[in-house]
């Protein structure tokens, strides 16, 4: 079967999470009262959606399927790197500027890899990053470092990821960072004790099995699948404040919650929970 156009597969996506109304206009074409104008800074469409389309989650642009966290962390990059407000798209390429991505979307690392000298790494194919284990010679090397819903996922304890990331800046830089986290003051860890585990589906229904460092046995039910059951599975539930504490913790010299709106490239938090963060290296 012959791949979909980029137009078409925005729109199966969009009806994919129920976005029935989702269309896109040229810059000078009339739109509704309701509708939301913006340049995609990530490929440079002109696009007119409805309100609601404009959410963390849901593809938003009619040429690439960007969703408005996606093009955050390219409007922070951007922002934190160059000093101002800059689309990706058709800019002029900065091969003084490093970065790397920890399992980056597509969509955010073909436009990143354009305007930087970046690189994106994965868990277990190559190029290959752990995090928790960041080598000698990636070490002060990058001026920023992006992980977008990844640490939600890092095998306990996460302070490793935390300082994993630390580990890979050059003094000055920046680590753009999200993850799905609440208002309260605690983490919850799904699984404190997790140490020699598996995962087993039995008659259509996952779970983790476990046994401790000191030799006990745990099962657990109700897991929590990113991208589809038997998938990424979730860790933990971060809290704002215990985000802050981490980031402190593992050397970084402050730490803020990048929630202004950016209308031009249809960037909008209408919720003060889960919006970007963005952590200062000393």
């Amino acid at each position: 079967m012959a791949p979909l156009p980029p137009l078409a597969l925005a729109r199966r996506l969009a009806r994919l999470t129920g976005l029935r109304r989702f269309r896109a206009v040229e810059p000078d074409a009339p739109v509704d009262a309701a509708s939301v104008r913006f340049v995609c800074n990530l490929c440079g469409h002109a696009n007119a959606v409805p309100s609601e389309c404009i959410a963390r989650e849901h593809p938003s642009c009619a040429r690439c399927a960007s969703t408005v966290r996606f093009r955050a962390i390219g409007h922070l990059v951007a922002l934190e790197l160059l000093g101002q407000p800059t689309a990706l798209a058709g800019a002029t390429r900065r091969a003084d500027v490093t970065g790397i991505g920890l399992s980056d979307d597509a969509r955010c690392a073909s436009a990143l890899a354009a305007a930087f000298a970046y690189e994106n790494t994965y868990l277990h194919t190559k190029p290959c990053l752990d995090i928790t284990r960041v080598p000698a010679r990636r070490r002060g090397r990058y001026d920023f470092v992006i992980a977008s819903d990844v640490f939600e996922h890092v095998v306990p304890p996460v302070s490793r990821a935390f300082a994993g990331a630390r580990a890979l800046l050059k003094p000055g830089g920046v680590l753009i960072f999200t993850v799905p986290y609440t208002l309260d003051m605690e983490c919850v860890e799904h699984f404190p004790d997790l140490h020699d585990f598996r995962l087993a589906r039995r008659r259509g229904v996952w779970r983790l099995h476990n046994r401790t460092a000191d030799g006990r046995s745990q099962s657990f039910d109700n897991l929590v699948f990113h991208g589809g059951p038997g998938s990424t599975l979730e860790m933990r539930l971060f809290s704002r404040a215990a985000l802050e504490r981490e980031f402190a913790a593992a050397g970084f010299a402050r730490v803020r919650v990048a929630s202004e709106p950016c209308p031009a490239f249809g960037i909008e938090w209408p919720h003060p929970w889960s919006v970007p963060m963005v952590a200062y290296a000393s």
